[in-house]
């Protein structure tokens, strides 16, 4: 635990609801520094500039509202989709790859205000608070950190809430009946947990989602798009160049009205513990299946493979919190070095639900149509064939000779 007397100003990572907003009133009476805070906007779809208000109504002189939609997309969805990568064969890291980035930008505001400490509202239960913290300290070694939620016995919704009551915290009305969904949401992805969905068997209702429309009421026309990629980053839709974060802004609508990117996932929490999620994630549905349909004509069969390869350590990495790690800068320098040739365009159907690809085309495609026709031609000697099954049958026969 931090030394109160250390601590004369800290950064925190405040979002404006009653979790943060009783955090604040929490690090004044029992630190009795002056807190700093920081909010992102990451593309969660809500108006964040009310949030201001909300911090100088507690007394908050510095309060740090960012707009980090571009760099979100450019420097941490995109690598990250240059990989492929998939957590458990399904989870597109939405929460996952947020968390660096806020870790980075907190830290720079620590710096730049001369702050003691950072602070942040993730729950001792969860990934967040191992993916924040291993942030600030892979960029900031000696910073000091106050996580609330493992130091306070404000330990049940009722204790918070009268806290909250007594500080004279605002409280939504949403807030003191059942308890809502926890949901986290940026321009990747929106995801739920709690309520009826703590019982895996418990099917989410229809009205909880707010990105996509149920593959009944999807349109019965599917919606045909190209993307067109650049070193393995999308960069237009249908002849369109677009900023990174206007790009997934337009792929989540495209795909959310043709009823794309659900997920109802139960995964192994870094903290021991399995949880479960129900996620959506449309503009990155669309961009993980036309990255793939680019890299199919474009990546050599061997750097493919390898990509394959390393990529579920890779997705393990962002999940559990190490993208400032060495071992991830590692990989991300090879996985960037094998994007430098996959250029070109993915022609889609999105159709209820499902991702259709119907055509790719490149500059720097590798497919031959002269190589694998079946018709007549002069490049393949089909002779050829013989002697290269016969060596890789060669252990296997005499394996078999030998009774093996």
């Amino acid at each position: 635990m931090t030394n109160k007397k250390d601590i004369k100003k800290v950064v925190l990572a405040y979002s404006g609801g009653l979790d943060t907003s009783v955090i604040l009133c929490w690090l004044k009476e029992n630190y009795g520094c002056e807190v700093v805070t920081f909010t992102a906007d990451l593309g969660q779809g809500e108006e964040i500039e009310p949030v201001r208000a909300k911090a100088e109504q507690f007394g908050v002189k510095d309060i740090f509202i960012d707009d980090l939609r571009e760099e979100f997309v450019r420097d941490y969805v995109f690598p990250m989709f240059r990989a492929n990568t998939v957590y458990e064969g399904e989870y597109l890291l939405g929460t996952s790859i947020a968390r660096p980035l806020i870790a980075k930008r907190q830290i720079e505001i620590a710096n730049m205000v001369g702050a003691d400490a950072v602070s942040h509202g993730a729950t001792g239960k969860g990934n967040d608070q191992v993916r924040f913290e291993l942030g600030y300290y892979a960029l900031k070694p000696d910073v000091k950190v106050i996580a609330p939620w493992r130091e306070w016995d404000l330990n049940s919704r009722t204790k918070l809430i009268k806290y909250a009551e007594e500080k004279g915290i605002p409280i939504a009305a949403s807030k003191r009946g059942e308890a809502p969904y926890s949901t986290d949401a940026n321009l990747l992805h929106i995801s739920y947990e709690g309520k009826v969905l703590e019982d895996p068997w418990t099917a989410p209702h229809e009205d909880m989602f707010t990105r996509s429309v149920s593959i009944e009421n999807a349109p019965n026309t599917p919606t045909e798009i190209e993307i067109t990629f650049e070193k393995g980053d999308p960069v237009a839709i249908n002849g369109e160049k677009l900023s990174p974060a206007k790009l997934l802004a337009k792929l989540n609508k495209l795909a959310g009205d043709n009823g794309i990117g659900r997920l109802d996932l139960v995964e192994n929490r870094y903290v021991g513990m399995k949880s479960r999620g129900v996620y959506e994630t449309p503009g990155g549905t669309i961009m993980l299946r036309a990255h793939r349909a680019i890299e199919s004509i474009t990546l050599d069969k061997g750097a493919g493979h390898l990509k394959d390869e390393l990529m579920p350590r890779y997705a393990e990495m962002i999940y559990n919190g190490y993208w400032w790690s060495p071992e991830r800068k590692m990989l991300q320098a090879a996985i960037d070095l094998s994007q430098e040739r996959v250029n070109g365009v993915v022609r889609l159907k999105l159709y209820k639900g499902n991702v259709i690809i119907t055509g790719r085309k490149s500059p720097n495609s590798l497919y031959s149509a002269e190589i694998v026709t079946f018709e007549e031609d002069a490049v393949y000697d089909q002779h050829d064939a013989e002697g290269f099954i016969k060596l890789n049958a060669l252990r296997l026969r005499i394996a078999k000779q030998d009774n093996l």
